[in-house]
């Protein structure tokens, strides 16, 4: 059996999915009550108490590890959470770190991350390492004025990043939750190309078949909005990475192609399969 954590998410869900599809039993854990994949079961537990997963772990095999931003902050313990799977008798860990442990190590953020990493290493289990860049669907965050006006608003609009497709997220991590071959790998997950916020509102265009404008947002702008909806700190970190990347988070990685055997999906592909949120 395999707990999946942040199972109702986007990275969570196409998961469950595809471990169901492959004849696994699967635990979906969420924070709260919700609809998960048909063939899973559902449990409800905060990993900020991670005694309180001991139900879910029971039995279980593999852990697919997604924190919520709140898990890295002063005081939260989400190294209690390994040493739950290790007592229960899981003996494969997943974990969904960040690119940034290694491209921007030096933030309070960052530095937990790492420190939960060191600690996986260190458990005695088997385990995997994914270090996503910057998200597809943190475009859905422009669904709403996109809606009701055509807009996209977003800061440093010819600044690209090669941003990944969280569902090719979702089958790297079935594919070390499922391959021996894949214990120990630290895979870095990007899509395949750099793209800029215009260019990804030309693909939300392209996928409605309607125009759509592009609004150039200023830092402290996009700050101000950013800030209604995640921790200031991790407002800041976004915004230095989207406006100012650095060599490492320009680059495309080959992990993806090297764990799938296909190359990731491009932005536009996300854009389609997505397009109803925009509607």
């Amino acid at each position: 059996m395999i707990v999946v954590t942040g199972a109702t998410g986007n990275i969570g869900r196409p998961l469950t999915q595809e471990l169901v599809k492959a004849g696994r039993q699967v635990t979906a854990v969420s924070r709260h009550t919700a609809a998960v994949p048909d063939g899973a079961r559902h449990m409800v537990a905060d990993l900020a108490d991670p005694a309180g997963l001991r139900p879910a772990l029971a039995g279980a095999k593999a852990l697919f590890l997604l924190l919520s931003g709140d898990l890295h902050a002063t005081g939260a313990g989400p190294a209690d959470i390994i040493g739950e799977a290790a007592a229960g008798g899981v003996r494969k860990v997943v974990l969904l770190s960040t690119q940034g442990v290694v491209t921007r190590p030096f933030g309070p953020t960052r530095i937990a991350m790492r420190a939960l990493e060191d600690a996986l290493r260190e458990s005695g289990l088997e385990w995997a390492v994914l270090r996503p860049g910057g998200f597809a669907s943190n475009a859905l965050w422009w669904a709403e004025s996109v809606r009701a006006q055509g807009v996209v608003a977003a800061p440093f609009g010819d600044v690209g990043v090669p941003i990944i497709d969280p569902a090719d997220i979702a089958a790297v991590a079935a594919a070390c939750l499922l391959d021996d071959r894949h214990t120990h790998g630290v895979y870095e997950l990007t899509g395949p190309e750099v793209i800029t916020p215009r260019e990804q509102t030309e693909a939300i265009a392209a996928a409605l078949g309607a125009p759509v404008r592009f609004h150039e947002l200023t830092r402290d702008e996009a700050r101000a909005a950013m800030t209604r909806n995640m921790p200031a700190e991790l407002a800041d970190d976004t915004l230095d990475i989207l406006g100012s990347p650095s060599p490492a988070e320009l680059r495309v990685s080959p992990d993806v192609q090297r764990v799938l055997g296909r190359a990731p999906r491009p932005f536009s592909a996300w854009a389609t399969r997505n397009a109803a949120a925009f509607r």
